[in-house]
């Protein structure tokens, strides 16, 4: 009896899983799968484009067909942004590489900045005008030569001007990243809202995040107060799904 593409994807999976084809490895070339399982090239092809889907493989020009690594980063909750970590030189990136046993360097982070005027969704976090002047720092974090996401903090001009928050040189803005540069100004972070959704990826974050055919990202959205309560950063992120596993622990509420 033919099977279909979906059986075919199903055997190909199991292999992947059971690491018969180990991560960093080519399946077998397109003919040869049809020949061993009695199909058509149409029918592995379909079956191809599943896996793809999948985030399993990644279609390589001149490789082939190649199964993904997936060594997911662990992207700690509230542990990552503890005070004992920024107040003495760790980032929040570098503490998430440091829990999953990865190494790190300053030039993993890049960096843009520049002011732009605050469309909606800044207007509505700082309570200030649409098109109102913003600080803008969008950061783009590798590991190695893979990117794995991005991350966009708004601040108003008279909380950053003249600190190194508005320095686009490649790292973190000097030790402790850029709450230790709020706490500097008298602004130190207290508390944050953080919301999470998954959604497909726009063309520019596939390109820019080099991601394969059907992997979602994980958008990030982040509100950094002090203790009295003033909003201090606005932040967006835009994360690579397979490369993060998102990782909370936190008090049970009475």
């Amino acid at each position: 009896m033919t099977i279909g593409y979906r059986e075919l994807a199903e055997i190909l999976r199991i292999g992947i899983q059971q690491g018969e084809y180990p991560p960093g490895s080519t399946l077998p070339k397109q003919s040869q799968t049809a020949e061993d399982h009695g199909v058509n090239i149409k029918t592995v092809r379909q079956a191809i484009r599943l896996l793809e889907a999948e985030g399993l493989v990644t279609p390589v020009r001149r490789r082939g067909t190649v199964v993904r690594e997936h060594p997911p980063m662990k992207r700690l909750g509230t542990e990552r942004y503890a005070k004992s970590n920024w107040k003495f030189g760790l980032v929040a990136f570098a503490a998430d590489r440091q829990t999953s046993g990865r190494a790190w360097s300053p030039t993993d982070q890049t960096q843009t900045v520049r002011q732009i005027s605050a469309d909606a969704e800044i207007a509505e976090a700082y309570g200030i005008s649409e098109g109102s002047p913003v600080y803008e720092r969008a950061r783009l974090v590798k590991e190695g030569d893979s990117p794995t996401h991005t991350l966009t903090s708004y601040y108003r001009p008279e909380d950053v001007e003249g600190t190194p928050l508005g320095d686009p040189t490649p790292g973190p803005a000097g030790p402790g990243g850029g709450f230790a540069v709020l706490t500097i100004q008298g602004l130190e972070p207290d508390s944050m809202t953080e919301t999470i959704y998954a959604r497909m990826p726009t063309p520019d974050e596939a390109e820019t995040l080099q991601l394969p055919a059907g992997e979602p990202v994980m958008v990030l959205q982040r509100r950094t107060f002090t203790r009295d309560g003033r909003l201090v950063e606005f932040a967006r992120g835009i994360h690579a799904a397979s490369r993060f596993a998102w990782s909370y622990t936190f008090q049970i509420p009475d």
